[in-house]
């Protein structure tokens, strides 16, 4: 029952933290421009430096997190979130603007994914990839919750208070949540003697070095369709409708991905399903395409082609958020998980960055985005390859190991 508690308390948090900071962001953009008289550039450079602040952050995070000291680095994370969007109703330039978007992203590695995902690795090391998964239940409606909540608050009290009410979900839920609901975490690991060269020949591994490649790859891949979405479906004859509606219903898809998974992956070869669920996207990809190509000619095939796509891509994108999250626990090492995912902090917030920028350089008036979805499909391919030799050298180290031992 107390892991229940635990698991089910920690999926409300990543619903409040998602929500009132990742998804809050697009709905203060406008309203902070108008205020400040900043251009979109200058605007979006602040969330930017969120996601660079976030994987700076995570390297540290993850150690702390190895140490058994989670409770104290997820509460502190939440309370400097709580201040900062205090803070920001108080915003009047845009020094003060970029400076507290760089605090959110440090408190937003110590909040989100990737620090419970090691948190829940090191409570439930035989059965952690469950855990995840229905802690990730709650977490996908993120987007479903807030961004109408948070557009609600702005429209009726203004942006400044709008985030006043956010920091007060932060200091009055997840602050005193989260330092309830950590108590007593485990020891850190201690089965070798030296656990820092143990942790530096892990980053020097081919495990590491292939599954990090599946993991940064792929996030450019889901990082790069979201940002251009409606100008693609629009560019593709599809109605205003359904330009709004297939997006918003990706959350809910992902949702029902990971229910999916929960309730049948023990009925497949894990890794197997590991190999699997990435295709789902580039499938996805391929349908798209097809849809932006039909839609002109015949709209109700493209619409169905699109219908398709969006139903590939999100249930593909709810099980590959567990997929990434268990990966290296799974294929590398699990006593130090977090300092392992951490490591990734980096190219992983250069990854999210870079990719739609990316996208948005391919497209062409002519070809629109066939360039850029072509590219999404070859990266796919690679970290699709990069897992599979990732299980692989793991099932070969697995069997030398039992070797050595008889």
């Amino acid at each position: 029952m107390a892991g229940r508690n635990l698991i089910l308390g920690l999926s409300m948090l990543q619903l409040i933290s998602w929500g009132s900071v990742f998804y809050s962001f697009a709905l203060l953009l406008e309203p902070v421009e108008r205020e400040l008289g900043l251009s979109r550039a200058e605007s979006s450079l602040a969330f930017s430096l969120a996601l660079l602040a976030e994987g700076l952050g995570a390297y540290p995070v993850g150690r702390w997190i190895d140490r058994g000291h989670e409770r104290l680095v997820m509460t502190s994370g939440s309370l400097l979130v709580g201040l900062c969007l205090l803070a920001h109703g108080f915003v009047n330039s845009q020094a003060a603007f970029y400076a507290l978007w760089t605090l959110l992203g440090l408190g937003l590695a110590a909040t989100l994914y990737t620090p419970v995902f090691s948190v829940l690795t090191r409570r439930f090391p035989e059965d952690f990839r469950r855990a995840i998964i229905t802690m990730t239940f709650l977490g996908g409606l993120a987007s479903t919750v807030f961004m109408p909540l948070t557009a609600w608050l702005i429209e009726a009290f203004g942006w400044r208070h709008a985030t006043w009410c956010l920091a007060a979900a932060q200091l009055l839920v997840c602050v005193p949540l989260h330092a309830w609901l950590l108590r007593g975490a485990p020891a850190a690991a201690a089965r070798g003697s030296a656990p820092a060269v143990a942790l530096s020949k892990h980053l020097r591994s081919a495990p590491f070095l292939l599954v990090g490649g599946f993991v940064v790859l792929m996030m450019a891949v889901t990082a790069a369709l979201p940002a251009h979405m409606v100008s693609l479906l629009r560019e593709g004859g599809m109605s205003p409708f359904w330009v709004i509606a297939i997006p918003a219903a990706i959350g809910l898809l992902q949702v029902f991905g990971r229910a999916l998974l929960y309730f049948f992956e023990r009925h497949f070869d894990l890794h197997l399903a590991n190999l699997l669920i990435p295709c789902l996207l580039p499938l996805g990809v391929v349908v798209l395409l097809l849809a932006i190509r039909v839609a002109p000619h015949d709209a109700t095939l493209g619409l169905g082609l699109a219908l398709l796509f969006v139903l590939l891509y999100g249930i593909g994108n709810g099980m590959l958020t567990i997929v990434k999250g268990t990966a290296v626990a799974q294929y590398v090492d699990s006593d130090q998980v977090g300092s392992l995912n951490g490591a990734l902090g980096i190219p992983l917030a250069l990854a999210r960055a870079a990719a739609p920028l990316a996208l948005g350089l391919l497209w062409t008036r002519e070809a629109g985005y066939v360039y850029g979805l072509g590219l999404m499909l070859l990266i796919s391919a690679a970290a699709i390859t990069s897992l599979l030799f990732a299980q692989r050298r793991a099932n070969f180290a697995t069997a030398q190991q039992g070797l050595a031992r008889d």
